[in-house]
């Protein structure tokens, strides 16, 4: 492969260039936003043009979705050893690659392959984005800059729908995936003159076995949690699933403990603010993934509003999200990430308890408004927990962390959404005094509650342990 260039700036050139820098770290969140939301919308479109059923459909997603989970931690180890400015731009080509072959696949194997390479630059962008936004900025910048790029993704949420539609209407879905290549390509010229992406210095080499290990066990439990969502926790092949990977998962501990050098640091986990703020953001994304595949169902079954209806309620979540990112970044900046975090958790709850309260008999207005409180706790909370989780390792492990903070992000939401349908199918089942396998309008509201019920104890539990973690020192870390 063609070897980048190496800029080796100096910290001063860097800090000038402070914010290109953060253009082109922004963009890569914003393109994988967009993505996903343009995809969910295009899916039944693609599904008719290539004669395809359900099952082989939902590959288009879920081959993307593995693809970063097992992936993410290599590449963030990589990061570390390698230098994270010059993964990041390598990830940038592969991505625009991987997007150029799915603009031109004629079937559905060639298109999960491209999705598959889709994934794997995306994965080498995510990891290595968070740790290059804690290097370029100074702990009193970090939060407005992560701040930003939670708008970022805001932004991709909120245009998605709307591009997708647009070019449905007048192009093919061929096109979604073209949108990615301009883009990409702007930011990588602008991070190819901007980012520090100096050769490595280390004789560390990347743990093969112990990479591998990994990459079976991550597979084999998120493929397990993807089939869930349709088979159940309850089905054979689920738990065995789930058995096999925590299996590999354990040799995998067992083998980075022996090694002097592992591709993962278990210690991390001993510093006890990281683990708790990791615990905090597992739990604020399952509780999105839950709110975004409940209330839909909750909006068409028992009010049977239509699609464009449904989509513009929804667009409230990011929309808010989008203005109140920034402000939580400034304000973790002003006033420390702690205190900020505390108060979007504090904001969770009570959209939690709002949301309870949700039935056949609930007006629009209500509605709207627990998923504005729920958007302005998303805006409020993910940035200062973000900085708060980088700001506790050394720099030599910021590449790892931030994919170990990615990785959570992809198994909270993979984890909501397969739970919240579990509990909800049961729930249902158990009112309805036999085994119910699709949503029954006069049973669904009863399940819903349920697992509002669920995502009301999650939150007040991550408020807890985010409050035990409360006397951080955060300046010292």
């Amino acid at each position: 492969m063609y070897a980048l260039k190496n800029f080796d700036f100096d910290e001063e050139t860097i800090y000038k260039n402070r914010w290109i820098i953060q253009f082109v770290l922004i963009v890569v969140p914003f393109m994988g936003s967009l993505d996903a939301s343009i995809v969910n919308v295009v899916l039944p479109s693609i599904k008719k043009d290539l004669g395809i059923n359900l099952s082989l459909s939902s590959l288009i997603v879920s081959s993307y979705i593995i693809t970063v989970a097992t992936t993410i931690i290599i590449f963030g180890k990589l990061g570390d050893l390698k230098g994270k400015g010059r993964v990041f731009l390598y990830g940038i080509i592969v991505f625009i690659f991987g997007s150029f072959l799915c603009s031109i696949s004629p079937n559905i194997t060639i298109l999960i392959i491209s999705r598959v390479i889709q994934g794997i630059g995306a994965s080498i962008v995510m990891a290595n984005n968070q740790g290059l936004t804690a290097i370029v900025f100074p702990p009193n910048e970090r939060g407005r800059a992560l701040g930003l790029s939670g708008s970022a993704v805001a932004l991709g949420s909120i245009l998605g729908p709307a591009l997708g539609g647009f070019i449905m209407t007048y192009l093919s879905w061929h096109f979604i995936f073209l949108i990615n290549i301009p883009i990409g390509l702007i930011s990588f010229i602008v991070g190819y003159k901007t980012l520090p992406a100096r050769n490595s210095t280390s004789d560390v080499k990347l743990d093969k076995y112990g990479a591998f290990v990994f990459f079976i066990s991550i597979f084999i439990l998120f493929s397990s949690l993807l089939v869930s969502q349709d088979m159940g926790f309850s089905n054979l092949y689920v738990i065995l699933g789930f058995f096999i990977g925590f299996v590999f998962l354990f040799f995998f501990i067992r083998l980075e403990k022996k090694l002097k050098e592992p591709m993962l640091n278990l210690n991390l986990f001993k510093v006890k603010s990281l683990s708790f703020n990791l615990v905090c953001a597992f739990i604020y994304y399952f509780i999105s993934s839950s709110i975004n595949l409940i209330i839909p169902f909750y909006l068409s079954d028992t009010f049977n509003y239509s699609q464009s209806q449904i989509s513009t309620i929804i667009l409230v979540n990011p929309l808010i999200m989008f203005f109140i990112a920034p402000v939580s970044g400034y304000l973790s900046d002003k006033i420390g990430p702690k205190k900020v975090t505390l108060a979007g958790l504090f904001i969770i709850i009570c959209s939690m308890i709002l949301m309870i309260r949700l039935d056949e008999n609930s007006l629009k207005v209500y509605i709207l408004a627990s998923l504005c409180v729920f958007g302005f706790a998303s805006g409020t909370f993910n940035s200062p927990n973000t900085t708060l989780v980088m700001s506790t390792v050394k720099s030599e492990y910021l590449g790892i962390t931030g994919s170990i903070n990615s990785l959570i992000r992809n198994l909270g939401m993979a984890s909501g959404t397969s739970i919240s349908t579990s509990i909800l199918y049961h729930q249902m089942s158990s009112l309805a005094g036999h085994k119910v396998e699709d949503i029954v309008s006069s049973y669904f509201v009863y399940g819903m509650k349920s697992v509002f019920v669920v995502l009301l104890t999650l939150s007040i539990t991550a408020f807890i342990l985010s409050n035990i973690d409360k006397k951080l020192d955060f300046d010292k870390n």
